[in-house]
């Protein structure tokens, strides 16, 4: 997984630096344009290779995910494994 940083541009300078926002983004980069404050349209990268570009937010959320996958949810069962779900008494 890759990550870009985000940062916001006006639509006014969206529209002046295009050619470079458009090179920053190619390189990683992630936009959010604004119209007075307000985001209206975001600017990231296309997927690479399959691989899905993931902001930092996006980021955290799936590593604290992850962990409590990992970590299991408590279920009272005790461990199961596959083939522990397939025996047959």
């Amino acid at each position: 997984m890759l990550t870009v940083m985000e940062r916001n541009i006006s639509a006014r300078d969206a529209g002046r630096e295009f050619e470079r926002i458009l090179r920053e983004v190619e390189n990683g980069a992630a936009m959010t344009v604004t119209r007075r404050g307000r985001p209206v349209a975001r600017l990231v990268p296309a997927s690479r290779g399959g691989r899905r570009i993931l902001t930092a937010a996006q980021l955290r959320i799936h590593r604290r995910s992850m962990r409590r996958i990992r970590k299991g949810w408590p279920l009272g069962l005790g461990p199961v494994d596959r083939d522990s779900l397939y025996e047959r008494d």
